[in-house]
C-alpha cells in the first residue's frame, strides 16, 4: 500500500517546482509563506501598505532570482525571510531618504515665501520654474501643488485621486531629480 509523503517530501516538491519555474509552486508558496511575511514587515515596519508592498516585492524578488535558491543550504520559508528582510531594511533606508528629503523640502519654506513676496532673484525663479518643467506632467502638477500652492501629501492626493504613496513617490523623486540637477549638495542640509 503507498504510503503519504511526508511533510519533508512535500516541501522539497515545492522547492524543486519553484526552482524548475512552475507557477503552481509559486501560488502554494505564496499561500503558505505570504501571511509570515507580511506578519515580519508589519511588525518592523507599522505600516500596513509598506507590509503589502514588501510582501510583494519579497516574492517577486523570490521568484525573478530562484534560480539562485539552494534547498541544500536553506529552507524556502527561511530563504524567504532573508529576502523579506532585505526588502523591509530597503523600505527603512526609503524613509529615511524621505525624512531628508521633508527636511529639505521643510527648508524652502523661506525660499518660497521669499518667492511670493517678490524678494526671490528672478534667476532663481526661472531656474526652479525650467526644473519643474522638465519633470513628467504628473510630477509637475504635484510639485506646483505643494510649492506654489503649499498644499500638504494629503491635500495633493484628495484634489488628485491619487493613492497617498504616489503622490509621496512624485515628490520624493521630483526633489532628487531636482537638487541632482541643480547640484544640491549635503552641506546645504
Amino acid at each position: 500500500m503507498p504510503h503519504a509523503p511526508a511533510p519533508d517530501d512535500d516541501a522539497a516538491a515545492l522547492a524543486a517546482g519553484f526552482v524548475a519555474g512552475d507557477e503552481r509552486c509559486l501560488a502554494r508558496a505564496y499561500a503558505l509563506w505570504s501571511p509570515l511575511v507580511y506578519t515580519i514587515a508589519l511588525r518592523s515596519l507599522g505600516d500596513v501598505t509598506d507590509a503589502e508592498d514588501v510582501t510583494q516585492k519579497t516574492f517577486v524578488a523570490a521568484w525573478q532570482g530562484r534560480s539562485g535558491y539552494d534547498p541544500l543550504r536553506s529552507r524556502l520559508p527561511a530563504w524567504l525571510v532573508g529576502i523579506a528582510r532585505h526588502a523591509i531594511a530597503d523600505t527603512h533606508a526609503y524613509r529615511a531618504r524621505l525624512r531628508r528629503l521633508d527636511e529639505q523640502l521643510a527648508a524652502t519654506q523661506p525660499m518660497r515665501e521669499a518667492a511670493a513676496s517678490g524678494d526671490l532673484d528672478l534667476a532663481d525663479r526661472l531656474t526652479v520654474a525650467d526644473e519643474i518643467a522638465r519633470l513628467e506632467p504628473e510630477a509637475q502638477r504635484i510639485i506646483r501643488l505643494a510649492f506654489y500652492d503649499d498644499l500638504t501629501h494629503h491635500q495633493i492626493a484628495d484634489r488628485l485621486g491619487l493613492p497617498l504613496g504616489t503622490v509621496k513617490s512624485h515628490i520624493r523623486r521630483s526633489l532628487e531629480r531636482m537638487r541632482n540637477r541643480l547640484g544640491v549638495t549635503n552641506a546645504a542640509r
